[in-house]
């Protein structure tokens, strides 16, 4: 897992159809995702119910790009191996889940995958100040984390560029997680994302039995940050 600054799309699967994920991921890949986003939710941290470690394990053998698995749940430490088990190449764990985030990202670097640092929207940019030689990613939420379909909060936008600017050459990705569209994508790319979780703006209209929808998407969503 090569690391580069170009545009990566990666669709959540918590908009796939939940009875048919391995042929959803084979169809998102062949239409041109870069990475798979897997959304974690344990109904106490978020209001949402959704995946554990072993339908991660389970739809592993499908995913060819990078499995990006985000840890929606408190506490988190006592499942980070299990997800790295199941095969997860970026872990990312919320910082406001508890309180050793540098731990918590040890923990994932010790497990052998990436370290990624999660943000809500209330949580500061500069609440990673002490944590850049530890984490890979950084997610900004540009949604309130739990549910999917929300709309996109554009103060968002301005924690975008001063995490960048503090980033610099570093090799940390910045990760948009919530309310990524074609209008919102060149804002956010704009100001310093490299990664675009997106959940309905990729499989709205398409299916397994359609798949060249979710190419048409996530080449709509490429363009539109590329050319911002």
């Amino acid at each position: 897992m090569a690391f580069d600054r170009a545009i990566k799309i990666a669709p959540s699967i918590l908009s796939a159809d939940f009875a048919n994920f391995g042929a959803e991921i084979r169809a998102i890949e062949d239409q041109g995702c870069d990475w798979v986003h897997v959304d974690v939710m344990d109904g106490h941290f978020v209001p949402n119910l959704t995946f554990g470690p072993a339908m991660c394990k389970a739809i592993r053998p499908h995913i060819r790009t990078v499995m990006d698995v985000h840890l929606m749940i408190a506490p988190v430490d006592p499942y980070i191996e299990a997800y790295a088990e199941a095969g997860a190449d970026v872990i990312t764990a919320h910082l406001e889940a508890g309180p050793h985030i540098h731990r918590t990202l040890q923990a994932i670097r010790g497990a052998g995958a990436k370290a990624g640092v999660a943000l809500t929207p209330a949580t500061p940019a500069s609440a990673i100040a002490h944590l850049a030689d530890m984490i890979d990613l950084v997610c900004v939420m540009t949604v309130n984390p739990g549910f999917g379909g929300q709309k996109f909060i554009h103060s968002q936008i301005d924690k975008v560029r001063t995490l960048r600017e503090f980033i610099g050459d570093r090799p940390i990705h910045i990760e948009i997680d919530g309310g990524v569209t074609p209008t919102t994508a060149p804002l956010v790319s704009a100001a310093g994302a490299d990664v675009l979780v997106a959940g309905s703006s990729v499989f709205s209209g398409g299916s397994v039995s359609d798949p060249d929808i979710y190419g048409r998407n996530i080449a709509t969503l490429r363009r539109a940050a590329q050319t911002a």
